[in-house]
């Protein structure tokens, strides 16, 4: 039986996350405190992993319920923050190990997703992680999950048994997980975030060639090839609807695919 095994929750875009055992619907369709703070360059454009590879030597630790994070990085200092109290003080430390000006903005309503369609969690299975593991021998399964970074991880099933969870242009797949009813919407688009490694951003040299290849190599049958017009995409985006803002989410929730 499909089961959720794992929730990732990002509070900084483009920082690593947290795992957490239960987390609640938020009334835009977000997981709470999931890419609740972004950063901003000077102009106004939104500070990322995919542009920005020092992202990536970043080690955070946060604490959800005093609402802090403490930073590191090799060659920046080891400092704790209040995400409220301290934001002057965050900016700094972005700005100067990112060397450009960085202000931090917080959305809690329905975080700062990539894809505004699909504000959603993403979703992936832990036997398409270990089958990606089998692509990329350097990779453990633990490492492909920090590249992925996907919210919500299902074991219990084969590999890309996700992949039911979307439909054809313009068709929506409605789920459960738990007592959380979602619709899935389409395969995740991947951007070069998964080819570095999770800590020292060392990319793998033609990872998203190779990928794709393989993807496609092994695509189910049954799977809606419309959605592909590439095949570098993993994981699910989703849509969860206003009637399930309140609800909780936590490990252990079958996941239950709605005819």
């Amino acid at each position: 039986m499909a089961k959720l095994s794992r929730i990732r929750l990002f509070p900084i875009k483009s920082v690593a996350g947290i795992s957490v055992t239960e987390v609640r619907i938020l009334s835009g369709g977000a997981l709470e405190h999931d890419r609740e703070f972004a950063l901003f360059s000077a102009d106004g454009v939104r500070l990322r992993a995919k542009e920005h590879p020092r992202f990536h030597g970043i080690e955070p630790a946060f604490d959800l319920s005093s609402s802090t994070v403490t930073l590191a990085a090799p060659d920046a200092p080891r400092t704790a923050f209040h995400l409220l109290n301290d934001r002057v003080a965050i900016e700094q430390w972005f700005s100067d190990y990112l060397g450009t000006p960085a202000s931090l903005r917080q959305d809690t309503v329905t975080g700062f997703p990539d894809d505004t369609d699909s504000p959603g969690p993403t979703i992936i299975g832990t036997a398409s992680l270990k089958e990606v593991c089998n692509w990329f021998p350097q990779v453990n399964t633990n490492e492909a999950a920090r590249r992925f970074r996907a919210n919500l991880e299902i074991e219990g099933a084969p590999a890309f048994w996700e992949d039911q969870l979307f439909g054809g242009p313009d068709q929506i797949v409605r789920f459960r997980i738990g007592d959380v009813v979602f619709h899935g919407v389409n395969p995740c688009a991947r951007c070069p975030v998964p080819s570095r490694h999770p800590e020292s951003g060392e990319p793998i040299a033609g990872f998203q060639r190779s990928f794709s290849e393989k993807r496609q190599e092994t695509l189910p049958a049954w799977v809606a090839t419309a959605r592909f017009n590439h095949y570098y995409r993993l994981s699910v985006n989703t849509r969860i609807p206003p009637s399930e803002a309140g609800k909780t989410l936590r490990v252990g929730d079958s996941v239950d695919v709605l005819r």
